[in-house]
């Protein structure tokens, strides 16, 4: 390699990025130690402090590493690290950072410093920025650890890996690709991306799972469906999701059965739905297949959003039927909700609204 150009030592050395190798290949000789600060990618191995001696620490390696990078784009750092290393070595990477990966095994630490950052926070000022475009976060939760709130939000495409979670209730934000394994403790599950798009979500069984609730502008349609497969034994679902579609292209949700939904989730109590769901639901061949033996058997609180007067009739169908077939049903709250006065349908929509309230006063109210 001595009689090639300097470009091309660099660039094929910018095909190493694991961190032992960067080391040792700036021990070679000076031009390979100044063309290493030329690399894109470093990788720093979970075992990287098996072998670490004297006062050396797993903080201070990966940030003289990268300290000495003029224009490093991916980060990913599977070795154990401190809020304090991570504030310090996030500060050094710049703008030209685009992709960081973290496996964070103690995301709260045992005995946080009030005057330290917390790792949310580090990776939040880094959000803030607008310096990483993708964040992969591998967890895995300390044992006494009950309750998860994690919070995303502002970077562009975020991923969120939890393994085995020993959790009862997670809340995870601004997050577009989400992985749990099965777990028999999780209770209460929150899922919203108001900033961006949900790409997939890869979860185990929810065995145990009471509460769902899943928000956001727009969901990829495999994802919603993935979650709702999952979580056919919940109890209090709530959804909030404005629009499906893959990319750029903001779509309505596909029509969804009457019967198969309500029979894939017989445990359903408590049905929180807004405009899309409950447009998927009202389509013209949804209730095709209710006959006289059909139940929703434990539903007895509903709430349902409306935001148009479009497909009225279904819509009205779709009600007279949830009040019909849910024996049990207790209460039903009809919200309207930015309906357009200017719609020549709006009226004579709401009208059939105030009419079938006036059917079913002990059940259903308007807000």
């Amino acid at each position: 390699m001595d009689s090639l150009p300097d470009a091309i030592v660099q660039y094929i050395l910018s095909n190493t990025s694991n961190a032992k190798d960067v080391a040792l290949c700036t021990c070679v000789s000076k031009r390979w130690k100044d063309s290493m600060r030329y690399l894109r990618s470093l990788y720093f191995p979970r075992n990287l402090n098996d072998n670490l001696t004297g006062g050396d620490t797993t903080d201070n390696i990966v940030r003289q590493m990268v300290s000495s990078m003029c224009q490093l784009e991916a980060l990913v750092v599977y070795c154990p690290f401190t809020s304090t290393g991570l504030d310090s070595w996030l500060s050094l990477t710049g703008p030209s950072l685009r992709y960081l990966e973290l496996r964070m095994d103690n995301l709260v630490e045992q005995k946080p410093c009030t005057n330290n950052p917390s790792k949310l926070d580090c990776i939040g000022a880094v959000a803030e920025f607008g310096v990483a475009e993708t964040l992969g976060c591998s967890y895995d939760p300390l044992p006494e650890m009950e309750h998860c709130k994690l919070d995303f939000y502002g970077l562009g495409n975020c991923s969120l890996s939890l393994v085995s979670p020993t959790l009862e209730c997670l809340e995870v934000q601004g997050c577009s690709w989400i992985r749990v394994p099965e777990t028999q403790c999780l209770r209460n599950l929150s899922v919203a991306n108001n900033s961006g798009r949900v790409y997939k979500v890869d979860f185990g069984k929810l065995v145990a799972l009471d509460f769902l609730s899943i928000r956001g502008v727009q969901w990829c349609w495999d994802a919603i469906s993935k979650m709702l497969q999952l979580a056919n034994d919940v109890k209090h679902l709530y959804m909030k999701v404005e629009f499906t579609g893959d990319f750029d292209a903001l779509l309505p949700f596909p029509e969804i059965d009457f019967v198969e939904f309500f029979n894939t989730h017989p445990k359903l109590q408590k049905f929180d739905m807004h405009g899309a769901m409950f447009a998927a639901l009202c389509q013209k061949n949804s209730l095709k297949n209710v006959d006289s033996r059909f139940v929703i058997p434990c539903l007895e609180e509903m709430v349902i959003t409306v935001r148009s007067p479009l497909n009225a009739e279904q819509k009205m169908n779709t009600l007279e039927s949830l009040v019909k077939y849910g024996r049990n049903l207790k209460k039903m709250t009809i919200r309207i909700l930015d309906m357009k006065s200017s719609h020549s349908s709006a009226d004579d929509f709401f009208q059939d609204i105030c009419r079938f309230r006036c059917l079913n006063r002990k059940i259903v109210s308007i807000e």
